[in-house]
């Protein structure tokens, strides 16, 4: 009786102490920020944080704006919205260091002087990348991932690390050891998630560009909850060295790691920055591609297609008029809209998805709960994989003629034998191929699609995972895939909602009309889809729907 009870006693003590180092890390930014203030009373910090990205790497390059001014200036309102959201999990404390080091060597990367915010799980020196597991508390990383040591060469300045769901299998953004992160539009919203601490962060103003991971819409939906913008490349085009990965070791849904940012041209000189030589010479594996300006700054007219649903996940009113309104100004512009018919979205979710990420049974997924605290947030899933086999199928066939989307779930959490993995992965290729063969018979150039949206209330992510269907295709097929915030949540969207119903008129249908409800003034976004390896052409049509 004892000892079960000293063990999580310990493990109190850890989480306890973690807490305590993050409110340490918060008081060192408070009296940074004050200890600037007191010998610099009159810089305009405000004018400083209205700056775009383009526009003040400018002025610190060309030496108009000091460095250390734009570095406070970011602290400070980054602890304003920590304050606010809990968003931030640790302050690097050596980037003060750094920045006195960048003013002396004198080299200007792409993004000299620019304070950056990093995802938990994404490696930097001497910190825990935690993925909200109490295990990996003090344990910190021996090295830079080879993102922040590209970002560091080319001049950035890594200040803070941002919350994640345990485990990063989840788009809330909750874990027993930081807590809840909350949506700075509105703070009984979910800020989404893997990525949602780097989502609040940005979308409050708090960084002027921050970096997350996307294994199913991991960057995607934090940018579309707090109304700004993200790119998922495709999963190889940025290194993933010493990224920590939710799932390890599945190949059937491609992770990738990307940037987020209020605007899209302040992502085409992220990838511009980071696609450069010290990239490709720290990771071989990388396609040595750099960024394509001439592709990214045409203005030759689109070929686009596009789709208001994937018939498995309803969308809101307002994300139907999102797609909508963008197809006529994009047709108003010149361009031409094509329309694209998606099939078998159901089986794609359940068969490559979900069995895909859960090819073992879920044994690896439990393994990394042994030893925690709780598992509450991965409620049914964690309960699923834990399941045997036999009882599995027995659970699915009862479930099937009720309701067959749980029954679809579990049957596809079932374990595979090695030879189902490989003729799995198999199919998906095929799949794949299929997918790129209907894009080449329309003749397109780009893809517009919804985006779930708006942010969903605090707690509901976890209970909606099927709602992944349109940000989880992109994954699958590792195509590139960008969001980009067009319209607001209107009266008449939400009168509209009270005709929801869903395709499958399930309890999930049901669930996720609540959800979306009361949502009047959230950002909706879209999605911009380019064929593998075009993350240029992906941009340059994000900046044109911006723009419209």
């Amino acid at each position: 009786l004892l000892l079960p009870w000293r063990r999580r006693r310990r493990l109190w003590r850890k989480v306890e102490a973690a807490q305590q180092r993050q409110e340490r890390s918060l008081v060192q930014m408070e009296m940074a920020v004050h200890r600037f203030r007191e010998q610099h009373p009159s810089v305009n910090m405000v004018s400083i944080l209205s700056l775009p990205l383009p526009e003040l790497s400018k002025k610190l390059r060309d030496g108009s704006l000091p460095p250390e001014h734009v570095f406070y200036a970011y602290v400070g309102k980054a602890l304003q919205i920590a304050t606010e959201t809990n968003c931030i999990t640790e302050y690097l404390q050596e980037s003060e260091t750094q920045l006195r080091k960048a003013k002396l060597t004198g080299k200007l990367g792409l993004l000299y002087g620019v304070p950056v915010s990093i995802k938990d799980s994404i490696d930097c020196q001497g910190h825990d990348s935690t993925l909200g597991f109490i295990k990996n508390l003090n344990k910190p990383a021996a090295e830079d991932s080879v993102v922040v040591q590209v970002l560091r060469r080319q001049g950035a300045i890594p200040f803070v690390k941002t919350n994640v769901p345990q485990s990063l299998i989840s788009y809330d953004c909750k874990n027993l050891i930081f807590g809840q992160t909350f949506n700075p539009l509105l703070y009984t919203r979910s800020p989404g998630g893997s990525s949602g601490g780097e989502g609040a962060l940005v979308g409050g103003g708090g960084s002027i560009l921050g970096f997350g991971t996307d294994v199913g819409g991991s960057l995607r939906f934090p940018a579309a909850f707090c109304g700004i913008c993200a790119l998922k490349p495709t999963g190889n085009r940025l290194s993933k060295k010493g990224i920590i990965s939710g799932v390890l070791g599945q190949k059937a849904v491609a992770a990738a790691v990307g940037p987020m940012a209020k605007d899209v041209e302040s992502l085409a000189l992220c990838m511009r920055a980071l696609l450069c030589e010290d990239m490709f010479s720290l990771d071989s594996t990388v396609p040595p591609l750099p960024f394509n300006e001439e592709v990214y700054s045409s203005t030759q007219p689109l070929r686009i297609g596009y789709y208001e649903t994937d018939f498995f996940t309803m969308p809101s009113p307002a994300m139907r008029r999102a797609v909508r309104e963008t197809k006529r100004l994009l047709e108003d512009a010149g361009h031409t809209l094509v329309p694209f018919e998606l099939t078998n979205v159901d089986y794609m979710l359940f068969n490559f998805c979900v069995r895909g990420m859960f090819a073992d049974g879920g044994t690896s997924f439990v393994k990394k709960f042994k030893g925690e605290l709780e598992n509450s947030s991965m409620g049914m899933l964690f309960w699923l994989a834990k399941t045997p086999n036999w009882l599995k199928t027995a659970l699915s066939w009862i479930a099937k003629p009720f309701v067959p989307r749980f029954s679809h779930i579990i049957r596809s959490m079932r374990a595979n034998t090695v030879d189902e993995v490989w003729s799995l992965h198999c199919e998906i290729e095929e799949f794949c191929h299929q997918f790129i063969a209907q894009w080449k018979k329309l003749n397109l150039d780009v893809m517009l699609c919804p985006m779930l949206g708006p942010a969903l209330g605090i707690g509901y992510p976890g209970k909606l995972s099927v709602a992944v269907s349109y940000t989880m295709l992109y994954n699958a097929l590792d195509f590139p895939v960008g969001v980009v915030p067009v319209t607001m949540v209107t009266d008449k969207d939400e009168e509209e909602l009270k005709g929801y119903q869903g395709y499958f008129r399930d309890w999930w249908d049901r669930t996720l009309a609540k959800a979306f409800h009361g949502s009047v003034g959230l950002p909706v976004a879209v999605q911009c889809v380019a064929l593998p390896w075009q993350e240029e052409l992906c941009l340059r049509f994000m900046k044109e729907v911006e723009m419209l």
